[in-house]
């Protein structure tokens, strides 16, 4: 008798599993959710007095938006260099700084005199002293001998330690009435954000992100390793110092537009993975974004709309993308 043939797998997934949809209509669908969400938040309840409150919520909705794109595409690319996806770019300290910048502030000039500070130049004095601090860090491991990137993790922990041991030092001194005021700047808020901080940071996001975008295909290749991206002509050390450029100029912005959000790149991050369905980074990195914007946006409305503001936002964000890094740590989640 003749054997049977062997039944033929289906081209796809392993297993012969496919996606039901593609990535296009995966972005589309979320970028149908994004939209959805943002009018949502600005028009519910609103409609017989939009003039007044829609400016008001469109502010916000602006904020909410440039924080989770530039959270997102952050994240995203920290963990492409890293080929890591536990690792968020606030293991390098940034967060732990604009603490200790806050707090530093309080101590040596008063709350006071902290607050009568220009909001536009409070921003870029934090935005500058973040990027010194990250510039400081890329040149020790790019400028000389050439050093691991885990090192620059390593070393990053190291400061974001320090820096949290100087601020707690110096909040236990202070005064209770000047310690509520450094405890309510270590929240991330997106109620009262200066309008003009919004222009600066739309273009440099925007910029920033045009940038990743253009470099789509190259991240993709450095996905594959070092020796790998070597061989197919992608100067890995020269696009790896780019990339961790690009990173800490987006967190600078985001920290210091609204606060620190230590776990929210990591959540969105790895939800993007799942729900992209391709590791290409012109499929991630806009799931990404989208997937921060529904987050943020979402959350916010539905806390000010059903639950009538009961708890803080980025209290839950934290709290759930704990759950994330613990779960990801159980399962010892590498790239």
């Amino acid at each position: 008798m003749r054997a049977e043939p062997a039944p033929t797998r289906p081209a796809g997934r392993p297993g012969g599993r496919q996606h039901p949809a593609g990535p296009g209509l995966r972005l589309a669908v979320l970028g149908a959710a994004a939209v959805a969400v943002g009018v949502f938040f600005v028009a519910f309840g609103a409609l017989d007095a939009l003039a007044l409150m829609g400016p008001m919520r469109a502010r916000r909705l602006a904020t909410m938006v440039l924080v989770g794109v530039a959270v997102a595409v952050s994240t995203v690319l920290f963990q492409t260099v890293t080929e890591n996806r536990i690792l968020t770019p606030a293991i390098m300290g940034f967060d732990a700084l604009y603490a200790l910048i806050q707090t530093g502030a309080v101590f040596a000039l008063g709350s006071t005199a902290v607050i009568a500070v220009a909001p536009v130049a409070r921003f870029g004095l934090e935005v500058a002293a973040m990027l010194v601090f990250s510039a400081l860090l890329f040149r020790w491991l790019f400028g000389g001998a050439r050093r691991s990137l885990y090192l620059l993790v390593l070393v990053g922990i190291v400061c974001g330690t320090f820096f949290r041991s100087l601020s707690a030092f110096w909040q236990r001194v202070l005064d209770p009435n000047e310690f509520l005021v450094v405890q309510d700047r270590l929240f991330a808020s997106f109620t009262a954000v200066d309008p003009a901080l919004l222009a600066v940071c739309a273009v440099v996001v925007a910029g920033a992100c045009g940038w990743v975008w253009t470099a789509r295909r190259e991240l993709d290749v450095l996905l594959l390793g070092r020796d790998n991206a070597a061989a197919l002509g992608v100067d890995h050390h020269r696009r790896t110092l780019a990339v961790l450029v690009a990173c800490a100029l987006l967190v600078s912005v985001s920290t210091a537009l609204v606060g620190p959000i230590t776990f929210f790149g990591l959540l969105v991050a790895n939800l993007a993975y799942q729900v992209a369905g391709s590791h290409r980074h012109a499929v991630v990195l806009p799931a990404a974004a989208l997937l921060a914007v529904i987050t943020l946006v979402g959350g916010q409305a539905v806390l000010e709309h059903v639950f009538g503001l009961d708890t803080v936002l980025s209290v839950i964000i934290e709290f759930l993308g704990g759950i994330v890094f613990i779960a990801l740590l159980m399962r010892g989640a590498k790239r």
